[in-house]
């Protein structure tokens, strides 16, 4: 067939309608690749030239249609990624070669497995492959990669040349449990112990909290939780990668996809968590603190959104990067792909061996985490039955999306 291609700088050249039709073909779009969520990053500055994300979207039409499409940018670093190159562009410099700009495929700030080769069909998704080939010659860059893109797209990226990588994440299965206590009983009496302390610890602090959505969460809601958000960045001597523009932006245009938690204590706000959410998946995102009360980290990150994914029947919590602390939680590892293309054939050599032993080190590194699962039925999710415990635990605590 013939197409037209393009390469575009802002969603506006497609428009939202295109947009919106060409996800509707695909199996397992998520909201971060909406038109709003992407729109948002852009238009609010989070995500653009001057950030280092400079938009270069690829894009397909079949006469009026829009055929196929891929996220791209040319990155002048590596923050907001969360598959981590550092080395690489280290090494690069001690040779005396420009590792950035670079190509990459990704959603900006968002460690979110999904499709990054949108297509309507096989043959157009070929196409596209085609299309990012001929796009990475031409750009004279050192090297392109693609971030959580579903295994069967990173297999058929490796037929193309790139080179895979696995990592791993947390998820929360959701076994059909009519509340949280029931979900409780399947866990290890030490962990189902633990989460029950911290809960404790939370409520005893006078703490309540309430969980907000849509129309629901108002502006000062928003500009609330984004003190909070911009708080936790500063504890870790970091600057946030999102503004306050972007999270109004999406509380108005996709207010059906967000649930705000809001911790308070003597009648005021005192910290908040953000999910993001579909009728299925529940994506855990970001979390901050005006002061430090003990545990409500977990309270407000993990324990509130695993009730609201029980009360509404959603099936899967992506706990988002890193964090073996999950498990103790209920969340199971989950492996994730990363593809790979370096332009410099000395350099691809060297990464494609060290990419092989790296994944024999996550493989292993699998084996290890499935032999601790943290359930009383070893093989996975189990049902049980468990009384009250008590006891106090001692757990870290960090960002959501750290």
């Amino acid at each position: 067939m013939n197409y037209r291609t393009g390469i575009i700088s802002s969603l506006a050249d497609v428009g939202e309608a295109a947009w919106t039709a060409l996800l509707a073909a695909q199996d397992d779009a998520n909201p971060f690749l909406s038109y709003a969520f992407l729109h948002a990053l852009h238009e609010s500055g989070s995500a653009c030239a001057d950030t280092g994300w400079q938009p270069q979207y690829l894009v397909l039409w079949d006469g009026p249609a829009l055929a196929a499409a891929m996220p791209l940018y040319v990155k002048s670093h590596s923050y907001g990624e969360y598959v981590f190159d550092w080395a690489w562009a280290d090494a690069y410099q001690r040779h005396g070669l420009e590792y950035y700009p670079k190509l990459l495929s990704a959603i900006p700030f968002t460690p979110v497995t999904g499709p990054r080769l949108l297509a309507r069909g096989p043959a157009e998704r070929a196409a596209l492959v085609e299309l990012l080939c001929a796009r990475q010659q031409a750009a004279g860059l050192s090297s392109t990669h693609i971030l959580f893109p579903p295994e069967q797209q990173a297999r058929q990226l490796q037929e193309a040349g790139f080179m895979l990588r696995s990592g791993v994440q947390f998820h929360w299965l959701n076994d059909g449990y009519q509340d949280f206590e029931q979900f409780l009983a399947t866990l290890e009496h030490k962990k189902r112990k633990n989460i029950r302390a911290e809960r404790r610890k939370v409520r005893e602090a006078g703490v309540s909290l309430r969980q907000l959505r849509g129309a629901a969460i108002t502006e000062a809601h928003w500009r609330f939780f984004h003190r909070c958000y911009a708080n936790t960045y500063a504890e870790h001597r970091s600057s946030p990668y999102l503004n306050l523009d972007f999270f109004l932006r999406v509380g108005r245009t996709m207010p059906d996809n967000v649930m705000l938690v809001l911790a308070e204590r003597d009648g005021r706000p005192v910290a908040s968590s953000l999910v993001f959410h579909t009728a299925d998946t529940l994506y855990g995102r970001y979390w901050g603190a005006l002061e430090h009360i003990p545990c409500l980290h977990f309270e407000t990150a993990y324990y509130q959104p695993l009730e609201f994914c029980i009360a509404q029947g959603i099936a899967t919590f992506e706990g988002g990067a890193q964090g073996e602390h999950k498990m103790a939680r209920g969340f199971l590892p989950q492996q994730t792909w990363s593809a790979h293309w370096l332009a410099h054939p000395g350099f691809a050599d060297a990464i494609e061996r060290f990419l092989a032993r790296e994944g024999g080190g996550i493989a292993a590194y699998l084996d290890e985490l499935n032999e601790r699962n943290p359930f009383r039925d070893q093989g996975g999710r189990g049902r049980g039955d468990g009384g009250e415990d008590g006891g106090v635990s001692a757990a870290p605590s960090g960002a959501a999306d750290r």
